[in-house]
């Protein structure tokens, strides 16, 4: 993805900004209100996390979706995983109700359906989520177009679009979900991936920094679809 920011930031307080914001603020949201549910994914044996800082470490072409992955070359990638005690349908429906996400995610403001009929191949939506005021940026609102490249009911979907605020553009961004049926239910993988010109600057502890927002936006996203669905499932 590439991705525009004010010229008088520094490179490391872009980044943090675009960590923050493109991380769905949905790990940044869950600390500050409170929901633990990020450590959890992490602590717990059915949800795991792995971090990429080079493209060659990333997803590896088995995860795909109708041929379609996240980048393999990004600048950053990252994945998680958990078990869903649930059959992979009402895993699948919960999941592609998109326009129900605000119900069960803290993080997202507001999301509408973009088309009309069964969730598809040719589905889009818009969806916003907030960005904490942090020492790096002020408070900001990202508005997410998301295009569903490809989708299997009950299989895998995965979608792509900008993201815009005040102040940083993301032209692109890549989401790939992957639900696979078992003999206690449903297990769920996803990752996604970042590609742009200023993380390839960071190194060390910025990196990885940047890396771990992201993937605790995937935590919490997954940790919140297990509770969900289990909750409707019950």
């Amino acid at each position: 993805m590439h991705v525009s920011v004010s010229p008088r930031r520094s490179a490391g307080k872009a980044a943090a900004t675009i960590a923050a914001s493109l991380g769905l603020a949905i790990a940044l949201t869950g600390c500050s209100s409170g929901d633990d549910s990020g450590t959890e994914a992490q602590d717990t044996p059915t949800a795991s996390a792995s971090a990429s800082a080079t493209g060659a470490a990333g997803p590896t072409e088995d995860n795909q979706c109708g041929g379609k992955s996240t980048d393999p070359d990004a600048a950053l990638t990252r994945s998680s995983d958990i078990d869903i005690d649930a059959p992979v349908d009402k895993v699948w429906d919960v999941h592609t109700d998109v326009v129900k996400w605000k119900e069960w995610q803290d993080a997202v403001l507001t999301i509408e359906r973009l088309d009309s009929g069964d969730f598809s191949s040719t589905s889009t939506f818009r969806w916003t989520t907030p960005v904490p005021k942090s020492e790096f940026a002020p408070a900001d609102t990202l508005t997410i177009t998301s295009s569903v490249q490809h989708a299997e009911p009950g299989t895998c979907v995965i979608w792509e679009g900008p993201a815009k605020g005040e102040a940083i553009t993301i032209d692109k961004g890549t989401h790939l979900w992957i639900f696979t049926e078992t003999d206690k239910g449903t297990h769920v993988h996803t990752q996604e991936s970042w590609d742009a010109p200023l993380l390839d600057s960071l190194q060390g502890a910025d990196r990885d920094a940047v890396a771990d927002m992201l993937g605790g936006g995937l935590d919490v996203w997954i940790q919140a679809l297990k509770k969900e669905v289990e909750a409707q499932a019950a």
